[in-house]
């Protein structure tokens, strides 16, 4: 190989320079949003923690004949909420979750699905899957809005009938090296021990169980999609320090193949020098 293999190689190298900026760019923008959204998840998880106190309590309260869809167990169709994200470059994190929701999935015949996130419909037609409803183009940092209109679609469909069960699944962020799929059921609640004579509830239960049920269906949702946000982010991050370390090592093997390259031509040319002078001697 001479002098056309060095062209070939100085090529490949500022291709693949040209790449190792862009990923190393994108892992920094990657670890910004995932600083935001984590914050904003850590901010979350406590106000959380006590609306899933509250409601729990206030539906252990219940009398035993009280009488409510959140609380019933019926027969029909389930409702799944599938997480997934809007833009790709983020490793197994779509993927992983499709898969594991391939998994789980019971009765495919007697379930509604909705879809968030554009790429997560890729890998839906790959396990050939079909979404009922697809949401997309989802703010980077979930916002109360966004999470209103999940609230009302799944409040339509609940209240109706037309779904007996709602499930959500996302990737939990567990550390920023480990995001795992996860499900969890949103409704109904159900009542773990008879807490009637626990609490005195003002102004009546109606009114209490009413609103805690709102602010519990919205805090999860947000919670969810929050914590999908993160592992996404965390997964681009991985994904984005991989490809750039893989560029790293890139250009480092073909330095070395682009020096010996060239020093076999110095060689050869001094070889040539050196023999054309002895044969004029």
């Amino acid at each position: 190989m001479g002098a056309s293999g060095l062209i070939e190689i100085k090529r490949r190298i500022k291709s693949i320079q040209s790449t190792k900026k862009i990923t190393k760019a994108m892992g920094f923008v990657a670890t910004s949003k995932l600083k935001k959204v984590r914050n904003r998840l850590t901010n979350n998880d406590e106000y959380v923690k006590i609306i899933e106190e509250i409601v729990q309590e206030t539906v252990n309260s219940l009398p035993d004949d009280y009488e409510s869809l959140y609380t019933s167990n019926r027969e029909g169709k389930k409702l799944y909420l599938v997480v997934s994200s809007d833009v790709g470059l983020c490793g197994g994190f779509n993927n992983n979750l499709i898969s594991y929701f391939n998994d789980v999935i019971e009765d495919r015949d007697n379930s509604k699905i909705i879809l968030v996130g554009r790429k997560g419909k890729a890998y839906f037609d790959k396990f050939k899957l079909k979404a009922d409803k697809y949401i997309v183009d989802m703010q980077s940092i979930p916002t109360s809005t966004e999470v209103n209109e999940l609230k009302y679609i799944i409040d339509e469909l609940y209240t109706s009938g037309e779904v007996t069960e709602v499930n959500i699944l996302f990737t939990f962020f567990k550390s920023p090296i480990r995001q795992i799929p996860k499900m969890v059921k949103l409704l109904p609640i159900e009542k773990k021990y008879d807490g009637q004579d626990k609490y005195i509830i003002e102004p009546n239960i109606d009114t209490v169980f009413k609103n805690a049920i709102n602010l519990y269906i919205e805090s999860k949702l947000m919670e969810c999609l929050l914590q999908s946000r993160v592992s996404e982010e965390s997964s681009r991050k991985i994904a984005m320090d991989g490809a750039t370390d893989n560029a790293t090592e890139m250009l480092r093997v073909l330095g070395i193949k682009f020096n010996r390259i060239r020093q076999s031509i110095i060689t050869q040319e001094i070889s040539e020098i050196v023999g054309g002078a002895e044969a004029q001697k």
